[in-house]
């Protein structure tokens, strides 16, 4: 979407808020799909419930992109506008145990700046791709660990409200890839109350948990992660391998030959290929073993 109306464009400089025209979202997450759109930047929390009525008031739609690592964006020009938090410095402060994080935080970065000064715990979630923000939606976990674990506190817009509120761990719901935060909130920054543990500790478990990666996931390649949530336990990704279907390919989308459930943009894959990709992968599981697949990438269509 290109933003065209004047109120809206007049008052986005007094808000702290960067415009940048004509956005490739395929540049910006880690599938290397999706079209263009008007990108808005924000550089101030406090500007948020302004802007966010501006941009209501002047009947201009959007929607909050955080790292684009769990995200599959439709083609051509986007009918929204995309809004994303920029990046503070520091992003992350440390008081004794607890790391304070802004939301735009890299989760990967967090996890090392933390581990060299003592604060372990999170380990798996190293080279989990994305931002801090993101992880917190979906409750991001890997070999065991869980950032909702640690969570103490998240400062949030509602968009129902349309106010900034502060919510205590207890009072959010962390459960596997879901937590209970609205679909239209908006991850702003987070206090996480971490274990103290001696940094050769901890990077002896970082590099355990590299080497798993790099023996079983396709990185290098651009993906978003597992395509499909584990419905009850049970491996997606070794369902979709038992049916023989690694290296499927839907134009340039492809079942990755490395892990079943990771799906890879080979060349210039289209949403539309990938889509297709998703739909027939799902429909052999239901057929081959009754379970009908739930998508852990998150798909922006029109």
């Amino acid at each position: 979407m290109r933003i065209e109306n004047d109120r809206v464009l007049r008052v986005l400089p007094g808000l702290g808020v960067e415009l940048w025209r004509g956005v490739s979202l395929a540049e910006l997450t880690s599938l290397g799909i999706g079209g263009t759109s008007d990108l808005l930047r924000i550089t101030r929390h406090e500007a948020i419930p302004e802007l966010l009525k501006l941009l209501d008031d002047g009947d201009v739609p959007h929607r909050f992109l955080g790292g684009g690592s769990n995200l599959l964006v439709m083609d051509g020009e986007l009918p929204f506008a995309v809004l994303q938090l920029g990046q503070p410095n520091p992003d992350v402060v440390i008081e004794g145990n607890v790391a304070r994080v802004d939301a735009a935080a890299d989760l990967g970065k967090m996890v090392t700046f933390c581990a060299k000064r003592n604060l372990g715990g999170m380990e798996g979630l190293i080279g989990v791709p994305g931002t801090v923000g993101g992880a917190l939606r979906m409750n991001a976990g890997a070999y065991g660990t869980q950032i909702g674990s640690y969570v103490r506190e998240v400062k949030v817009y509602r968009a129902a409200a349309r106010e900034i509120e502060i919510l205590r761990g207890e009072q959010i719901s962390f459960e596997y890839r879901h937590t209970s935060f609205a679909p239209d909130d908006m991850m702003l920054a987070v206090k996480l109350e971490l274990p103290s543990k001696p940094y050769a500790e901890i990077l002896q478990g970082i590099r355990i948990c590299n080497e798993k990666r790099r023996a079983s996931q396709p990185l290098g390649q651009k993906s978003a992660g597992c395509i499909f949530k584990n419905p009850g336990g049970v491996s997606a990704g070794r369902m979709i391998d038992e049916l023989g279907l690694k290296g499927l390919m839907y134009g340039d989308a492809r079942v990755s030959d490395r892990h079943a459930n990771f799906f890879v943009n080979a060349g210039r894959a289209s949403a539309a290929d990938m889509l297709g990709l998703i739909a027939d992968v799902r429909e052999r599981v239901q057929q081959g073993y009754g379970v009908t697949l739930e998508n852990e990438v998150v798909v922006w269509n029109a």
